[in-house]
This record gives C-alpha cells, structure tokens and sequence, in this order.
C-alpha cells in the first residue's frame, strides 16, 4: 500500500473560542396561521428602561458628577475637552430654562443643522429637559444640497422656533435660506456670529423651579425628537420619537443581560455615526447615558482622507464595544492588518463589534478574527440590531454565531410579523420602539400601517431553519426594490446587490441593478476613487478590464438568471444628494437612479449596445 494512501486524512484544527458574550440564549415562540402570517416574540420579559432621557441625565449627573461624559478633540487633533456628567445636566437645565423663558412647548421644535458635538448634545439634552422636540437633520442638506430642496422641506414639515448650527460662518448660506422661510426665528450658534444668538448666552441662564416642573411632565408619551427617514424613497418624513421609544430599546437590551454591569468599569465608547439618525443618536447616544459611560466623538469617517482620524483616535481610545458601518470593519481590517500597535490598543478593552446599515462579508469577518485570535488569542462576538427611523432597533443578533448576514431575533417586548408577499416575507413589527405614525401626515402614516396596527418596513426577511427560529432570521432585501425578468425570474436586489459590490472590491463604491421586464440583471457602476488610485495612469480601461473578470467569475460561480450580470456601465458622475440618488448615510436609491439615469438604462439592452456599455 501506498504511502499516500496509509497518510490519515489533515485534521482540521480547532478555531480559539470566542470572547464571552454576557447575553441571554435565543428563546423565541413563533405562531403560524393559516395563511402562511408569522408573529415572532421573544419569551425574555423586558427589563428596566428609563422614564425619560432627561430624568436618565439628571440621575447619572447625582450619581457621578465628575466623570467625563462626551469629549472632543481641540482643533487640530488636539486634546479630548468636553463636559462632565453635572456639567451637562448644568447646562441643559439652563438651556431648558431659556426655551421656556421664550414659550416654547412641545408644539415646537428646536431643528439643529450641524454635525455631532459636545455642544449639539447640549442643546439636545436642554431640548429633552424642556419637553420641546429636537429635530436634528443631516448636515449635507444645508452645506452639500445645491438647492436647499430637502432643508426646506424639513423647515416646513416641523416648522422650528429657534435652529443651532456649530458655526454662523459655515452654515450662512442655510441661515439665510431659513431666514427667507421665517423672519422670526432664533438662531444659536457656538460663536454667535452673523447676528446669531451664542450659545453660552443659553448655557449661562439660571434655571429656576420651571425646569425641574418641565421634566416632572415627561412620560413615555412626550415627543422627545423629530428624526427624518434617509429619503431612500422620498422626501424625507418626520417621525416622532417619544421617550418611550427610546426606554423601549433600553429596556429591550436589559432584558437580554445576563449579567449585571460591573460599577467600577466605565465604558469607553468611540462613536462617528450622525445623530441624524437612530443608530447613533438614539441607541447608542441614550445606551451610553444608561451605562453612565464615556462617549468620545470621532470626527473620522470611513471614506479616504478622513478615516486616518478614527485611527489616530483609536490609539488613545480602547472601545468595550465598536459598532459600525461595514465599510468602515473593512478599512480598519487593513490598517489593523499593518500596524501592530493599532491593533494592541483596539482590542485591549474589547468585548464585541456591531455592525449595521448593511450586510458584512465573510472576508471581512474572517480578517477581522484572524487579528482578533493573533491580538487577544480568541475569537470576538459581533452582533448586529435591525430596525428603521420610525420603529428603532427591534431586532438583535445577542448570541455568539460565525453567521453574517443574519439580522437577529426580536428585541423582548417586540412583536414580529412576517406576513407573505409574492415569495418572500414581508416584515412588520409592533411594540413599544415603533412610533405613532409620521408628524403631519396623516395619509402616509395611515398607508404605513396594516389593519392590526404593525408598521410595514417593506423589508423581507426568512428564517436561517425554519425549522429551528432560534437560529434567527435573515435579511432578504427591499421587497418594493425587486423586479422580475421577463422570464418571469425574481431578482433580489438586495441580496444581489452588496454580494455584487463585495465581489469587485475594493473598485467599487456601490452600483444600481436594472433589468425589469428584460432578459438579463444588468448593472450602472459607481467606482470607489480608492480603488481607481491603485491603477495607474489612464485607470478606467483597467478598471473595464478588472470589473468584466470580476463579475464573469461572480456569474460562473451564481447559478441561474437572477444572480447574473449581462452587461454593466461605468457611470463617470457621482451619486447626486439633490436628485435624491443617495442619503447622507451612503444608503443609494435605486428607483430615483434609474429614473434620472433612464439613458443608460437604455443602452444597456439596446442592440447593439450604446456606448460605454461593457458586455459580460
């Protein structure tokens, strides 16, 4: 007998364990009705949640005054400066006291322009104290839309009595388009110039019995912030977020602990996400507070040019838990990948990663565990949460899994409803998190719930085992973004679409996918101008070139029709924010693309192919 046939077959060794992650095993009861509807629960009672933020302040304010509760780099990359725990209840109790000095209620609304800061989370913070809505709105619609379009739009759907920049010389431009809606606003700005009212004036004010009177109001009821959609279908729509949806998550995450926190630990967060939207300024922003933790502000983002501040900061700033988008596990899987000492100093206090806003790939995944293993000698838990503006998190993934992809189970307290739409679906939820409906606007709020009341995401999802739930669900794309073939094939955009993206990286930045009512997926590409970097002199042939290789691989390796790519273009003009082509958060609009690129679309099925169409 042969040597090679006596040699035992490899053994496979054995991954490190994971980290542990402090959190309930799955425990779900599912109900099926007849006609194929799905009510997911989770069997885990919720646990306890604040009775509103601003009291939530004021508690964490008596209980430890003096630790720093959100810091910020000086200009430059300076020092970390910020605010203590007392002095942010300090100042938002005077806040609070000039908004009510003026007569505002929660009929109104403060609308703040500008990007995170320590000074936004004051007027924030005054706004919760004083029971008058905060509605902060992405920056790029005052300093990068052309037209104000989508500013204007805002201003008019929560009509503000007073609006916050940072600075009057940068958003002078927003001031007066504001102005031009209504003369008698306030405007507040950290330098209080261009006849603006400074901040401090604010801050300064003396709070007298009122303000404590305002805050012994609050409820579960009270609006507590006006948050807008991402306007991924639309004009942005303003949902109400009240102080009981935000307890609800709170509570919903306190029913998963299966430990209590240690006091003596605090935690260290590092956080560049827009408090324009849920993620950060709701879920982590109020999760912070509620863990009585440090929130450092990271002026980072994950784009060339801007992610080298994240790193700088994560070298001083050893986060217990990183959450993100996946774009920004991917540049920090690189920098890690060169730089010892980057490494050391992410994972020294790590527990686990989040991630959110889209799909992670397992290459990502395995690289960012290969660092784990060679940093701490395990593996590091990554969860992720589901949910929208009007809903917040209602799912999580709070159990050790190698899965990605999956989008978790209900939060305890939420009830999920997947009801069938065509082949998939389609996901609905009720439960404390989800708002009441949009703010003036009765016929979108009516169109977006069903008959038992549970708001329709338009998402679908499906089991990982229908079989066994525990195992979670999975998210199965926009179910108003698919389209068929005229085969009469389904394409799922929303799977296709990030596998595509993952497939060509990192030359791609995201691309729309077309092909309703024709014979093959085709594909409009946006390239990543990192990826162009790489290619030399005169890059889009090579870029041609990498793509076709790119996607004919994808396509051998895919199956059938809808998960294959006929043809593509390389599309020269960049996503437009003002045509609504793409949201502040990066989330691209497939349906707006198509219809203002229609000439494209065009040449990608006409016969021959027009120009600049690349057969695959």
């Amino acid at each position: 007998m042969s040597l090679v046939e006596d040699a035992a077959p490899p053994v496979r060794a054995e991954p490190p364990p994971f980290k542990p992650l402090p959190q309930k095993a799955p425990d779900v009861s599912v109900e099926r009705r007849a006609d194929g509807t799905v009510l997911i629960r989770s069997n885990h009672a919720p646990g306890d949640g604040p009775r509103s933020i601003a009291h939530l302040l004021a508690e964490r304010a008596a209980q430890h005054p003096d630790r720093p509760y959100i810091l910020q780099r000086a200009p430059g990359h300076g020092p970390w400066q910020g605010v203590t725990y007392g002095e942010a209840k300090r100042a938002a109790d005077g806040i609070a006291q000039w908004l009510l000095d003026r007569g505002l209620t929660g009929a109104d609304s403060v609308m703040v322009l500008s990007a995170n800061s320590v000074e936004h989370a004051l007027i924030m913070l005054g706004c919760y104290t004083a029971g008058v809505p905060v509605a902060p709105i992405s920056p790029a619609y005052s300093l990068i839309s052309s037209d104000h379009a989508k500013l204007k739009h805002c201003f008019a759907t929560v009509r503000p009595k007073a609006v916050f920049v940072q600075s009057s010389e940068m958003f002078a431009r927003a001031i007066e388009t504001l102005k031009a809606q209504d003369p008698e606003l306030f405007f507040i700005s950290v330098d209080g110039g261009s006849g603006t009212i400074p901040l401090a004036e604010l801050t300064r004010t003396e709070p007298t019995p009122a303000v404590e009177a305002a805050r012994e109001r609050l409820n579960h009821e009270t609006v507590a912030k006006y948050l807008f959609t991402s306007g991924s279908t639309g004009m942005p729509k303003g949902v109400p977020q009240t102080h009981g949806m935000f307890a609800g998550v709170i509570a919903g995450q306190e029913g998963l602990r299966a430990e209590e926190a240690d006091p003596d630990v605090v935690p260290q967060a590092l956080d560049w996400m827009p408090w324009s939207h849920i993620s950060a300024g709701n879920i982590a922003f109020n999760g912070n507070l509620w863990g009585g933790g440090t929130l450092h502000l990271d002026e980072g983002k994950p784009v060339p040019g801007m992610f080298e501040t994240t790193i700088k900061n994560l070298y001083e700033v050893s986060p217990m838990v990183f959450g993100s988008a996946p774009v920004a596990f991917g540049m920090l899987a690189e920098a890690m990948e060169r730089d010892a000492a980057l490494r050391r100093s992410f994972f020294r206090n790590l527990r686990y990663m989040g991630y959110g806003g889209a799909t992670l790939s397992n290459d990502i995944y395995e690289r960012m565990q290969a660092l784990a293993i060679a940093e701490t000698g395990h593996r590091i838990p990554l969860t992720t949460m589901y949910g929208a503006t009007e809903t917040q998190g209602i799912t999580v993934v709070h159990w050790i899994t190698e899965r990605v992809g999956l989008i978790g189970l209900p939060l305890p307290g939420i009830t999920l409803k997947l009801v069938p739409n065509g082949s998939k679906l389609e996901v609905r939820v009720k439960g404390p998190t989800v708002t009441s409906g949009y703010h003036n606007d009765p016929e979108k709020t009516a169109a977006a719930f069903d008959e038992e009341g549970f708001y329709k995401l338009g998402d679908a999802c499906r089991f990982l085992d229908p079989e066994d739930p525990t195992q979670g669900l999975v998210f199965d794309g926009r179910v108003t973004e698919d389209f068929k073939l005229d085969s009469g094939t389904w394409v799922s955009v929303g799977t296709l679409r990030p596998d595509l993206v993952a497939a060509c990286s990192p030359y791609v930045f995201d691309m729309v996918l077309t092909g309703q009512d024709k014979p093959f997926a085709g594909a409009l590409i946006w390239p990543s101008p990192a990826g162009l970097a790489t290619l030399g002199d005169d890059p889009l042939p090579k870029l041609v070139a990498v793509l076709r290789e790119r996607i004919a691989a994808f396509n051998a390796g895919s199956g059938g029709s809808s998960r294959r790519i006929g043809r593509f273009t390389v599309m020269a003009e960049p996503p437009s924010i003002d045509a609504g082509e793409i949201t502040d958060k990066g989330y691209v609009n497939q349906r707006a693309t198509l219809e203002r690129r229609h000439a494209l679309v065009d040449a990608l099925y006409a016969e021959p192919p027009g120009p600049g169409v690349v057969v695959v």
